[in-house]
């Protein structure tokens, strides 16, 4: 019996950098097309957990060591990649320090999660819409068929 075809894994990280006032989040330019703002994230390898390619991810595009601090939830809509269909396992992080652009990222900068720049590639918009919910009411998104 031949493989299934399935989505690709991947995970993106939302990184509260908690040695600023009002912990503002980590968002990257991307160096490659889709251009624009983006959560850090990336491909799972195979034989590793999506727990450690998150942390990897955050640290190859944004020299950030972080901290996983919750899972926010799995983005899978067929349409959410324009180049192919992939599911992603999001998580809140944290960090301190200066975060510097790297691997695939052209750019860094810290946001408030209320003021988010208007490009934002992918689902991003509406992870960080689900994200900014989390972080004022402390309740996780509903679960989207």
């Amino acid at each position: 019996m031949p493989a299934p075809k399935t989505p690709a894994l991947t995970t993106d990280i939302i990184i509260e950098l908690r040695d600023r006032a009002d912990n503002p989040i980590v968002l990257i330019r991307r160096k490659y097309p889709p251009h624009g703002w983006a959560l850090p994230g990336g491909f799972v390898d195979v034989g590793e957990t999506v727990e450690h390619a998150a942390v990897r991810e955050a640290e190859e595009e944004t020299a950030l060591q972080v901290t996983l601090k919750v899972l926010l939830g799995c983005y899978s809509d067929p349409s959410r990649d324009a180049r192919s269909h992939t599911a992603s396992v999001v998580y809140v992080a944290e960090a301190e320090g200066e975060p510097r652009a790297q691997d695939d990222a052209a750019g860094v900068a810290l946001f408030n999660p209320e003021t988010l720049p208007s490009v934002l590639v992918f689902d991003h918009a509406r992870i960080l819409r689900d994200y900014l919910i989390w972080r004022q009411q402390g309740k996780l998104p509903p679960v989207q068929p």
